[in-house]
């Protein structure tokens, strides 16, 4: 009877602290299993020994029943290639059986735990760019409007508003997941809300704003620009450039975003920015160049990989049935090939008949005079493509989705750079030994061809991406694994503060030390002010007695 009791008050206590943990959203169900020798109670007396009762086992057995996170996604940025990274994670946590309700651009459809809200009408999209439109780039002061603008629609979206009002404490969500751009306006809900938030970044490097998301500003002297030309500035002139760069980057989204804030003030600036818990960078050592990182960022580049298809009949005989193998040509998704001019197109055209491979190429109009061994479509299935063991060479537009297929087939890479941090991803990859960069407005149909050739018949290009693929797949987790790990840890720790660095707390002239620097400058020109008063007293001093020694002395 006392092991009884003993026994259900550990049970009760047990149940007690784990059913009332809500942070660990974990509920557990303790199911003892008691068993008593008989043969190891003593008899004496009539009288049962309890004292003497052995027990043979007790056995705990846990069973952890899952609640679900219950997230709230928000995308304020128009880009198709950002939404399918955010859509990427948000996936990963739906099959992990957590709910979701998003607020996107792109409504893929909804199903079992995943709630969408379309929040497109108004949304500046870089769907269907011209060639030319690409290469023009805003200025920081028009990205930073234009990232409040879109706040404004997304956070001024009647669903919205009803969703801030309706959804305070106690709440309908555990968490929010956002991706800034220009602004932190993204993450408004979090602070309206009073929830942990998670950001996604599409783009491999943080860049000028690592400063607002963790607290700390990578170093120009080994990191380069997201604009950059160059992967690392291993140079004098790049140095040079690099932090030329990335100051008036710095001061103009700074200068900017406070304009803003005092001009043209929203509901988001009353509140205020709130530091993110984790950061979701779609990055990889390959593409991204080993840096110093903040503790809360994950690295998840490759979760938009999708379960391989089998080819469409049509394009796997044109694969198959090429003696030579196969090159696969695509732009990307936000730049039409169709819209180069013609002088470009007609290069592309006269190098690609020159060669003895077949070439699959994403066009999205009428090719004329299109060559025998072009195949064009307007929508291509990619990751399963370059997975064929035929494809020998894919020119790129230098998107990072696109090259972290290519990493992971191991497939040599053509880049012709259009969008901002192209030529940088390219740039990662000419410096691993598997691509080569070129300008496209200014090639000719003659280096189009030589930088082709010296693809597919050199060696070290293949052998080189067939390295960078080994350590792109060589990981502790996947990358959903990763999202899921720590998406739960965040709620566990209710929003694990102390992934949080205590920089974003310091006010700017204290993270780069300014104050200290003035006092030790201040003190050391004291200090070099009081011994030249002192050595020129004593220099005075000694003068007059000399002096007065000598006129005694005549």
């Amino acid at each position: 009877k006392k092991t009884d009791a003993v026994v259900e008050r550990a049970r009760h206590n047990v149940h007690e602290s784990t059913a009332n943990d809500r942070p660990s959203r974990y509920r557990l169900r303790i199911a003892v299993d008691m068993r008593c020798d008989r043969n190891a109670l003593t008899a004496g007396g009539g009288r049962a020994v309890v004292a003497a009762a052995l027990l043979s086992s007790v056995v705990l057995f846990a069973r952890a029943e899952r609640v679900p996170i219950r997230v709230l996604a928000v995308q304020t940025i128009g880009a198709r290639g950002h939404w399918d990274f955010m859509s990427s994670v948000l996936r990963a946590l739906v099959d992990r059986g957590h709910v979701v309700t998003a607020y996107t651009p792109h409504p893929d459809g909804g199903r079992a735990n995943y709630t969408e809200v379309d929040v497109s009408k108004g949304l500046w999209q870089t769907a269907d760019a011209t060639v030319t439109a690409a290469r023009r780039q805003r200025g920081a002061a028009a990205s930073v409007a234009a990232s409040r603008h879109q706040c404004d629609l997304v956070y001024g979206h009647y669903r919205m508003r009803e969703l801030l009002r309706r959804a305070r404490p106690p709440n309908r969500f555990d968490l929010v997941i956002a991706e800034p751009l220009m602004s932190d306006c993204a993450g408004h809900a979090a602070a309206e809300l009073r929830l942990p938030l998670i950001y996604v970044t599409a783009s491999p490097v943080i860049a000028y704003a690592e400063r607002a998301y963790t607290g700390h500003t990578p170093g120009p002297a080994s990191v380069s620009h997201a604009a950059a030309s160059h992967a690392v500035p291993n140079t004098f002139s790049r140095r040079l450039a690099n932090a030329v760069q990335w100051a008036a980057t710095v001061v103009s989204v700074t200068c900017a975003e406070v304009a803003f804030r005092h001009t043209e003030p929203r509901a988001y600036d009353s509140l205020g920015p709130v530091a993110p818990s984790l950061v979701f960078v779609n990055g990889h050592l390959v593409v991204d160049p080993a840096r110093p990182v903040a503790t809360n960022v994950v690295n998840v580049g490759g979760i938009h990989f999708k379960t391989t298809k089998r080819l469409p009949k049509d394009i796997l005989e044109f694969i198959e049935q090429s003696p030579d193998g196969v090159i696969y040509f695509t732009l990307g998704s936000t730049v039409k090939i169709s819209t180069a001019p013609e002088r470009i197109k007609k290069s592309i055209m006269e190098a690609l008949s020159q060669l003895p491979q077949r070439v699959l190429m994403k066009y999205e109009d009428k090719l004329r005079c299109k060559p025998k061994n072009v195949m064009t479509k307007i929508r291509l299935p990619q990751r399963d493509i370059l997975l064929h063991p035929k494809v020998k060479l894919f020119v790129s537009d230098g998107g990072v989705d696109g090259l972290y297929e290519a990493i992971d087939a191991g497939v040599p890479v053509l880049g012709f750079p259009l969008l901002l941090g192209q030529t940088r991803n390219i740039e990662s990859l000419v410096s691993a030994g598997m691509a080569i960069s070129m300008d496209l407005i200014s090639m000719s149909n003659d280096t189009l061809l030589k930088s082709i050739l010296n693809l597919l018949n050199d060696q070290n290009y293949t052998n080189n991406a067939r390295l960078a693929s080994k350590i792109f797949k060589d990981r502790p987790m996947s990358p959903t694994q990763s999202v899921v790990y720590w998406t739960e840890y965040v709620l566990r720790h209710k929003g694990a503060p102390h992934l949080k660095s205590s920089a974003p707390n310091l006010m700017w002239y204290q993270y780069y030390l300014l104050d200290i620097i003035s006092v030790v400058l201040t003190l050391g020109f004291v200090i070099l002010f009081v011994a030249y008063k002192g050595l020129k007293s004593f220099y005075n001093y000694y003068y007059n007695y000399s002096r007065d020694l000598k006129s005694k002395s005549q």
